[in-house]
């Protein structure tokens, strides 16, 4: 399998980059996994909704260029379905099983992703209904895929 993480913005945090590294690390066992990022755009504090909505689009179009034809697409949004750790390895396994071996997640900026990569998402998925750091998310997600794949092989992990 090949995972392809598609993230606005550029990671600083060196805690952060020291973690998704563990990941990465332990996920190299089970499946390809890259990191890709697009610039961000400049987001001023008081912004119009069209310029917000200009904002997106334009990360958006950077992330659209990123994705494959035949990936399958997962976009991280507050508003999307919620799903167990056990859930999202069954997905995973199930995409596995019928030959959707290219899974994109996409982590959008901090105004989140635009209309046109929602129309592009195959599965639009929540992590919370709580606001975290689109940084922070990287490794959030790079830990449930972990879980994921050592639930799918039925391998021990903490609960």
């Amino acid at each position: 399998m090949k995972i392809t993480i598609i993230a606005v913005g550029k990671l600083k945090e060196k805690y952060l980059k020291q973690g998704i590294e563990e990941y990465l690390k332990r996920l190299s066992t089970y499946a390809k996994v890259d990191i890709t990022e697009v610039a961000d755009e400049k987001a001023p504090e008081n912004m119009s909704e069209a310029e917000m909505q200009e904002v997106k689009r334009k990360e958006g179009e950077r992330i659209l260029s990123k994705v494959g034809q035949d990936s399958y697409v997962v976009t991280l949004e507050i508003n999307g379905k919620m799903l167990t750790s056990e859930q999202l390895a069954a997905k995973m396994d199930e995409l596995a099983t019928y030959g959707k071996s290219k899974i994109a997640f996409v982590i959008g900026g901090s105004l989140g992703i635009s209309e046109a990569v929602q129309k592009r998402s195959d599965l639009a998925l929540s992590f919370s209904k709580l606001t975290f750091p689109h940084q922070m998310m990287r490794l959030i997600l790079l830990e449930q895929v972990y879980r994921g794949f050592r639930i799918i092989r039925g391998e021990p992990y903490h609960k």
